[in-house]
């Protein structure tokens, strides 16, 4: 089996009006992201999409670099480096933070776990260890919504069995009145993940948000607070407040430095499919729970974060699978399927996706 090219589509495909925020214009749902179809010469296709803003010309350089190579020669942890190449004492090439990187690696290893399922019969996240559950928790989620239009969002996913809702904010927004009214709109069981982006600003303003969501009840994490570099303030609002506090990071370095500074309770954790169960791995170390973090992506990325996350004995906090609901389209012919709270695994052969070819055409821009 060989690779023989790679299709290349760049979409857009914007948000649902109402979805995000509430009178900001949301702006990043315009960037473009490429959709890969990466082909074979025995009939076996390998699907991929990448984040927002990649270049296409690393898409095309790193086609380039693919082709022609027979996947099932290739490192699942770093390819499209040859299986098994020999390493010797003077080479510290393994130091490098799990193995491949760039903005379109992501892609490319989505359809060669695609395609490597595919041929072998199995679903993705058993090239990845195995799922540990058949379902993965998962939150609703908003975007910067007014104290009425939050109450509304939440009400929405309350009544599709969501258990919880993450939001954006920042120091300045009402936030006790918005957390408030989403209680009163649902039940104190319905848990917020407060994530404001780092604008908390200082540890005075985020003790004292923290302190006011512990008397409403209904407060379950406040992710990444304040600013990631300081440590000590993360330490801080831990010791201030029973808010479970976590922090949104991919670099495993990162990861390590904050588990050993104790500055976290939780993880929110990125990286590619084998970079995050290596990242989750790392907290599961420590005794530390993870969820898996979103950038508000489409079908075939969710379906990605999907497999990892089963994979990941310890990544039972609510995942950000959140396109699904917050964007026109998921280009992928079925989505994921939710029930309960929870996202459905795929047990399919691959992904256990497929391209939905007429809502890609309708979303395709030029290069």
């Amino acid at each position: 089996m060989k690779i023989t090219h790679t299709d290349i589509w760049t979409v857009v495909v914007p948000t649902v009006p109402g979805t995000v925020h509430s009178n900001i214009p949301t702006g990043w749902d315009q960037v473009p992201k490429h959709i890969l179809r990466v082909r074979t010469d025995d009939g076996i296709d390998g699907i991929g999409e990448t984040g927002r803003g990649c270049p296409l010309d690393e898409v095309q350089a790193f086609a380039k670099q693919v082709e022609g190579k027979d996947p099932r020669g290739m490192c699942l942890q770093n390819f499209p480096a040859p299986l098994a190449a020999p390493l010797r004492a003077h080479d510290r090439s393994w130091e490098s933070p799990w193995g491949g990187q760039g903005p379109a690696y992501d892609a490319f290893e989505m359809a060669l776990f695609d395609i490597l399922g595919k041929h072998y019969g199995l679903p993705a996240h058993a090239l990845l260890g195995g799922a540990c559950r058949d379902r993965v928790k998962a939150d609703y989620w908003i975007g910067h919504q007014t104290v009425e239009e939050g109450a509304r969002s939440a009400r929405k996913g309350y009544e599709q069995g969501f258990k919880g809702i993450k939001l954006k904010c920042t120091s300045d927004e009402p936030m006790v009145e918005r957390v408030r009214a989403i209680r009163d709109a649902t039940s104190v069981d319905f848990k917020v993940t407060v994530d404001p982006n780092q604008r908390f600003y200082r540890p005075s303003e985020a003790i004292a948000l923290a302190k006011a969501f512990e008397a409403l009840g209904n407060v379950e994490v406040l992710e990444d607070p304040m600013r990631k570099w300081n440590l000590d303030w993360y330490r801080q609002l831990r010791a201030a407040t029973t808010i479970p506090v976590a922090l949104h990071l991919g670099d495993p370095n990162a990861i390590i430095s904050a588990i050993k500074a104790e500055a976290v309770d939780y993880l929110n954790l990125g990286g590619s499919m084998t970079g995050f169960v290596k990242n989750a791995a790392l907290a599961q170390a420590a005794g530390i729970p993870v969820w898996h973090g979103s950038g508000n992506d489409l079908g075939i990325i969710e379906t990605a974060y999907l497999h990892t996350s089963a994979a990941a004995p310890n990544c039972v906090l609510a995942c950000d699978f959140v396109g699904s609901w917050t964007r026109e389209d998921d280009l992928i012919v079925e989505g994921l399927k939710f029930e309960d709270g929870y996202a459905v695994v795929p047990m399919k052969p691959g992904l256990g996706c497929e391209l939905d070819m007429k809502a890609l055409e309708k979303y395709r821009v030029s290069g």
